[in-house]
């Protein structure tokens, strides 16, 4: 009989301070009320460390048309425009391509 064959145990990767808040900010940005209403708080909770939050914020600061308004319970109100039209990114898939005819 044939042995199974034992699998390595996959090493789980850390993600860093940084990525979590990146992640974090990243998400409630592009929640779909937020997009609605284009405005999100953003909070600092206490697993952020000083050099992952002044590292995002000023990656947020950079960005044009962000508005950045800082709160006196340490958190950020982040406002913007929308987009025109013209100005939107759409991504599209190479898989919808259509290659070659039906024959039917």
């Amino acid at each position: 009989m044939a042995k199974p064959k034992q699998s390595k145990p996959e090493a789980k990767k850390e993600i860093s301070g940084i990525e979590r808040l990146g992640l974090r900010v990243s998400s409630m940005i592009n929640h779909p009320v937020a997009q609605i209403q284009r405005w999100v708080t953003i909070h600092r909770l206490d697993t952020d460390g000083d050099r992952e939050w002044e590292e995002v914020m000023g990656l947020l600061s950079d960005t044009d048309g962000i508005d950045m308004t800082f709160n006196d319970d340490e958190s950020v109100t982040l406002r913007w425009e929308a987009q025109a039209e013209e100005d939107r990114v759409v991504e599209v898939e190479d898989a919808l391509e259509v290659e070659e005819v039906a024959p039917f």
